[in-house]
Parts: structure tokens; sequence; C-alpha cells
């Protein structure tokens, strides 16, 4: 069968080679965006001799591509029943197309280069490993730019010897990263410039991490109204300071990563596989631990919108101010953990529905009172059973206050 072309997956990405003009058409026959795999790198792998120049010409002959699996494109691929290989945690299939680019179909018989060469298909695994790292570093770039605090002033402002280092670290990964662009590979040299590079990164995760479990500890220590709402602001402002850090943490120690595999592609890559699943396991549990980390921040913030929800008739201002900072907490940490691939919990359009019907009580109440108890009961049954108990005490209460403040805001508001 004429136009077979080679799929190889990790479970993050997936390869596809063959001829360039094929591999193309396939690409665009299942819609799946693509970036180059260079395969070019992989000759390094295999020194000289005759070995060497048969795997050189197996590479020139093709052309790889590089897919990310989403969801989405999982389950278009997902079709082609890929199989396990000999290579830990790598899946394959051959496919070919009988007439339409449109039917392309798992064939039977026969296998490419790519799937009879263990050692050409562990450097491609490893290859797959590093666009992987490089994908998530970029997108971890774009989560940097949007947020208000870039990371390195948040970096250079702090005075903590931990976090000052990291600066030093940062500048030497990025001059190590684009000495690899520019020869291609990682030297002796070039790698002996960061190989300490991981303790210090790992110190100002730790740090970083501590920093958000102490914000969720102090929101836990809060029951009044005003403290939890000078807290939570405090914890809005904080935590998104430091997910920059833990983000800028991730991405150079994904950079290492990437230099780490070149460098035993290069020196030693018979440990290729090996080396490329513990890599897979530590960052897996640097994930966990941002997870976990993250997961209780918000959890405690819930549990003060929570509590704020269930006392908005008392408190009109405060409460929905809890709200609002719990929302922008978990929105920024559901943005934070989808960058780094980390599926969230509690949605923020959950916490947004908390800030808008916090928000119809206080403006009701503020106008009406009476109104303002009644528009309550959308927030639940424990705040339906509190307007029911204190609905006439409070209702002329309610009223005076608001009007009180809105004349304080109207004389503040002609002054300024």
């Amino acid at each position: 069968m004429d136009n077979e072309i080679q799929l190889i997956s990790d479970g993050d990405g997936l390869a596809v080679i063959g001829n360039a003009t094929d591999v193309e058409r396939f690409l665009v026959s299942e819609g799946l965006p693509s970036k180059d795999l260079g395969m070019q790198r992989l000759k390094s792998a295999f020194g000289t001799g005759a070995t060497a120049a048969q795997a050189g010409s197996e590479i020139a002959a093709n052309s790889g591509r590089w897919v990310k699996l989403t969801q989405e494109s999982a389950q278009r691929v997902k079709k082609f029943g890929l199989m396990e290989s000999k290579t830990p945690g790598v899946s394959h299939a051959m496919v070919g197309k009988p007439g339409s680019i449109k039917n392309w179909l798992q064939v039977e018989k026969g296998a490419g280069s790519f799937l009879t060469n263990p050692a050409l298909l562990s450097g491609a695994a490893g290859i797959m490993a590093q666009l992987a790292m490089q994908q998530t570093m970029d997108e971890i770039t774009d989560y940097l730019a949007t947020i208000d605090e870039k990371v390195d002033d948040v970096l250079r402002a702090q005075k903590d010897a931990v976090l000052s280092r990291m600066i030093g670290v940062d500048l030497l990964i990025e001059e190590t990263m684009t000495i690899r662009e520019q020869v291609g590979r990682v030297s002796e040299v070039t790698w002996s410039k960061v190989q300490g590079a991981p303790a210090t990164i790992a110190d100002t995760q730790a740090y970083a991490l501590r920093q958000l479990d102490a914000l969720a500890e102090k929101m836990e220590s809060k029951t009044k109204i005003g403290d939890l709402a000078t807290t939570a602001k405090e914890a809005e402002s904080k935590t998104q300071e430091w997910l920059a850090v833990l983000a800028r943490c991730f991405q150079l120690q994904d950079a290492i990563a990437v230099l780490e595999l070149d460098r035993v592609l290069n020196a030693t890559p018979d440990d290729l596989d090996q080396h490329r699943l513990g890599l897979r396991a530590a960052r897996q549990n640097r994930l966990s631990l941002i997870s976990r980390s993250t997961e209780r921040l918000v959890a405690r913030m819930n549990a003060a919108a929570d509590t704020a929800n269930a006392k908005v008739l008392l408190h009109p201002t405060k409460s929905p101010a809890v709200v609002q900072s719990a929302n922008h907490v978990a929105t920024g940490v559901h943005d934070f953990r989808g960058r780094l691939g980390i599926e969230s919990g509690r949605q923020s359009s959950e916490t947004r529905r908390w800030v808008d019907a916090a928000a119809v009580v206080r403006d009701k109440a503020l106008e009406t009172g009476a109104k303002g108890v009644d528009a309550a009961r959308s927030l639940g049954n424990e705040t339906l059973d509190r307007a029911n108990s204190v609905k006439g005490k409070l209702s002329n209460e309610i009223v005076e206050r608001a009007r009180r403040r809105r004349g304080g805001e109207e004389e503040r508001g002609e002054e300024g």
C-alpha cells in the first residue's frame, strides 16, 4: 500500500512520520495542528559507522510532525488503534491511504523504519517529551504575560535569599537554551552551566508553596466577616504573585528537563528511555504538590465565601467583598492549573454565581430592605431560614443603614 505513514504516541503528543506530502495530507484530513518534530537531532544518537549511516538515511528519507494530544485530538487518532511498542510508554501504528485522503486505515502488514528500529523509536520518544514540555513552557509564557504582576517583578521585589538566587538561575537557563538552539545539542561545557540549578528551583518552589499554604491557614483562622474580608483581599493579591513564581519554577524545571534529555541523547542514548520515564514521574510529583496546595487554598476561599453568603443580610457590603475575592482566587488558580495541565475542581462559573447572587441581595437590601430579605432566598436554605427569622426585626434597620450609607456616598461624590 502506498502513502504509508507512521504514528507514534507517548500519551502527551503524537508524532506523524513519513513522506512530507503524505504527512501533510494526513494532518489536514484529520484537522490536526502540528509543529516540526526535529528528526535531524536524532542523528547524534548513533555516533559513527554503518549503523549511524543507515539511521541517517532513514531520518533523511522521512518528515516528522508533532501534534499535542488534547481531549479532542486524542479522540481523532483513537480510531487508528495505536498499539503498545517495546519502548516503555510509547504506542504506535502504521496507516495508509487507499485512495481518498479521508480514508486513512491501519496497515496490518509491514512496518516502517521507526517502528522496527528501537533506537530511532526511543530517540523519537525523547524528542516528543521535549516538545510537550516546550509547549507547556510556551503556555506559561503566555500566562505570565496576561497577569498583572510579572514574575520578574515579583522575584526582584523579594529580599529573601531563596528568591534572589532564582533570578541568577533564570538567566543561566535562558542562556543555555539559547546556546542549544544555535548549536543543536547540549555539550558537557554547556550542561555544566546549569547542572546545579534544579536545587535552587526546588527551594523556590517549596517556598512559594509554603506561602500559599500560609494564606490558606490564615483564611481558616478567621471567623468574623470583617476579618474574612480583609484576609480574603490579601489572599487575592498574594495568590497571584505566588502562582506567578510557581509558574516560572515549573517552566524552568521543564527547561532543565529538555536540556537533560539532550545531554542523555548525546552522551548515553541507551539510558534515554529510563531517563525520560524518570523525568515524567518527577514532573508528575511536582504537579501533585502544586495541585494539593492550590486545592487547599481554593477550598478555604470557598468556605469563606459560603460563610459570607450566609451572613450577607447582616453584612451587605463586606460579604460580597469576601465572595468577590474568593471568585478572583478561584478563577486565577483555575487558569494557572489549566496552563500546567492540572484539572480543576470547583469551576469559576459557580463562584461567579455567588458574586451575582450576593450583589443582587446587597443592592436590593440597599433599596427596600424587606425586598432584600426576600431576595436572599436565592442564596440557599441556610440564608432562607435566617431571613424568615429576622425579617421583621431587620427590615427597617437595613433601610435606615442603606439611606445613611447612600447619603454618605453622595456627599463624598460631590466633594470629589
